[in-house]
């Protein structure tokens, strides 16, 4: 039987939020669970007048939000699930667009309805620099983000990373972005499955694979470690890129660990095991390179 989990993906508008949710979903056999933004009918006008319709943006979209985790939180335990979003971002974007009466009329409500929201088993964080940010929003070309200013963009940036950084709500993966291309590359989408797997496992979350996908397992023991997941041995040994990403799998498994012996659930074992790792790579690709390393 399918063991239930619940996975939320977060980060700044126009970082992969949605994309990475629906190209994740079917390795993690999980129903969608997509953020209706596009029915809020005060979100242009917000854009084009952010003073005048903020109040309003920001309640729609909570009360919109509680309703979808309301129907979220009835699936919760019984199903897989995978969101683009996490109910806690509400209030990022209230506390970044209202003040005075309207921001203490909010928390009010907001605070009402917070006690009632489902908690994900994992939060994964994606990080982009602003100019990557920008560059995604422009690409994607929705009319209503098409005069978005820049400092809205890097103040929202700020609020995240704010945010994350003190979150222990839950476990947390943070995914650097910057040089990901999920759709375009596959080796990064089976990258970001291996850590989403590592970090499940090491929460005591151990989904049962699809047989096809037993080869990208991804929590890295000492004695079932995956070299690379992605090239048989003859391949990795003849080409000094494969041994590259290589390398990258590996530092990601280590930079899960870390993340995760930040909430006391990554032992010093599987840390041991992924600094060797990573080394074992490094020397082979120096090898391969025809370079001498001590």
């Amino acid at each position: 039987m399918t063991q239930p989990l619940y996975i939320a993906i977060e980060g700044v508008i126009g970082v992969g939020k949605t994309t990475l949710a629906r190209l994740l979903q079917p390795h993690l056999n999980a129903e969608l669970v997509l953020e209706v933004f596009e029915e809020n009918p005060f979100l242009a006008p917000f854009y084009a007048d952010p003073e005048r319709y903020a109040f309003q943006t920001q309640i729609f979209f909570l009360l919109s939000r509680y309703r979808q985790q309301q129907t979220l939180r009835e699936q919760v335990g019984r199903s897989r699930l995978i969101s683009d979003y996490l109910f806690d971002k509400d209030r990022l974007f209230a506390r970044l667009n209202l003040q005075g009466d309207e921001l203490n009329t909010y928390e009010t409500l907001y605070e009402a309805l917070s006690e009632r929201i489902p908690r994900p088993d994992l939060v994964v964080y994606l990080r982009a620099s602003v100019d990557t940010l920008m560059a995604r929003i422009a690409a994607r070309d929705r009319p209503y983000e098409r005069n978005m200013p820049r400092s809205y963009i890097a103040a929202l940036h700020r609020v995240y990373d704010d945010f994350f950084q003190h979150y222990d709500a839950t476990p947390l993966l943070v995914i650097e972005t910057d040089d990901v291309n999920v759709v375009a590359n596959p080796r990064d989408l089976q990258a970001i499955l291996q850590r989403v797997r590592t970090m499940l496992e090491l929460h005591a979350f151990q989904p049962a694979l699809p047989a096809m996908e037993q080869q990208v397992a991804s929590y890295a023991t000492a004695e079932h470690a995956p070299d690379h997941v992605w090239e048989t041995p003859e391949e990795r040994a003849h080409d000094p890129f494969d041994r590259y990403v290589a390398v990258q799998a590996a530092l990601g498994t280590l930079a899960t660990l870390l993340q995760a012996r930040k909430h006391g659930y990554a032992d010093r074992e599987a840390l041991r095991h992924a600094i060797q790792h990573s080394i074992e790579h490094l020397h082979e690709l120096a090898t391969d390179l025809g370079l001498e390393i001590a």
